[in-house]
């Protein structure tokens, strides 16, 4: 069962995170914590059900809500503040708070959440790669404004998948940033996915979707072990 767990982020501020642990037969020796897009928080029935399906595989997953979603705002903590969760939520996990069976910890998130992860491993954080689900290139409608400056100080391997129709950022304008960075950076396209990943359903099933996307990230996390 998921268990909720508190993490303290200042001396007056906490957040709750919640682990999905792996079977003990069926682990894989990975961690990952994701965090959540800026418009939604860990509930979202995505970031449940990815969580819950990685579990279920083998592999051990965390969510954990920003200080302004577990406050119940609706605008986003600066990015600072935004980092400095992100901080106390990996603290926690090399501390032992979320139990689980160790091994190599991957980072990331959907959206604001995987930026705000890759900003923390340019930092230089303790993680083994990062797993990008949809990464806000730059606002809708403003592609001269890339969020791409920390990128090239980023160390560890990365995984982007990104829809086709990515309002954000489509797999053309991320392709050329990729190869320029140094560290391995992996691209999986979900054919004709916007933001969130919904197709037209002329294409297929969003359940075949979600698997689609579930497939690429425990292949990747595995290889990359």
């Amino acid at each position: 069962m998921p268990e909720p767990i508190r993490v303290d982020v200042t001396p007056s501020e906490h957040v709750t995170a919640i682990a999905y642990r792996a079977a003990a037969p069926n682990r894989a020796g990975i961690s990952l914590i994701l965090a959540h897009g800026a418009g939604a928080n860990q509930s979202s029935a995505f970031m449940v059900q990815l969580a819950t399906a990685l579990a279920a595989r083998g592999i051990d997953a965390v969510t954990f809500n920003f200080l302004y979603s577990e406050q119940r705002k609706r605008l986003p903590d600066k990015n600072d503040k935004l980092e400095a969760c992100w901080r106390k939520v990996i603290e926690a996990y090399h501390d032992g708070a979320f139990g689980g069976g160790g091994g190599k910890l991957f980072i990331g998130g959907k959206s604001m959440g995987g930026r705000i992860a890759s900003q923390v491993a340019a930092a230089g954080v303790d993680v083994a790669g990062l797993v990008l689900l949809g990464y806000p290139l730059h606002p809708p409608g403003q592609p001269e404004k890339l969020r791409t400056r920390h990128l090239p100080a980023i160390k560890v391997p990365m995984l982007f998948v990104q829809g086709s129709r990515d309002a954000f950022g489509t797999p053309e304008e991320l392709r050329p940033i990729l190869e320029r960075l140094t560290a391995p950076a992996d691209l999986c396209v979900v054919e004709g996915g916007d933001h969130s990943y919904k197709v037209p359903k002329k294409l297929m099933p969003q359940e075949q979707v979600f698997e689609f996307v579930l497939d690429e990230v425990d292949r990747w996390l595995r290889r990359r072990v």
